[in-house]
């Protein structure tokens, strides 16, 4: 059973930084791209940013600016650094592996809690 283990969502306040964090096995970490998708309440769940196993990114035009994706392959872990967070940016973000960077659906039908991120004006 493959499990991602996502951690890091709170309230912060505008302007403030935040990061998620997407624990993997290393058998994952190794042969999938792995990336976070949001959602919001009425909205489809979308990919914000994605990562290759090489390392090549790719962000939605919506979060290019203020998300950063990165991995650490000590800790078989992809991170999403968000700063300078505006209140478009509230939503519950989940860790998935996207079959394209680019907006491919994601390989795992069944999802995580998710992390809820709420940003305070």
């Amino acid at each position: 059973q493959v499990q991602l283990v996502e951690s890091g969502g709170g309230l912060v306040q505008l302007e403030g930084s935040l990061r998620l964090s997407c624990a993997a096995s290393r058998n994952i970490f190794n042969n999938y791209a792995m990336g976070w998708y949001r959602q919001t309440p009425g909205k489809q769940r979308e990919l914000v940013a994605a990562i290759t196993t090489t390392g090549t990114t790719n962000y939605a035009d919506s979060v290019k600016v203020r998300f950063t994706i990165s991995r650490d392959g000590a800790k078989t872990t992809v991170y999403l650094q968000m700063d300078n967070l505006k209140p478009a940016v509230t939503a519950v973000y989940y860790c998935n592996l996207p079959s394209r960077i680019s907006g491919g659906a994601a390989r795992l039908s069944s999802w995580g809690q998710g992390n809820q991120v709420t940003v305070s004006t």
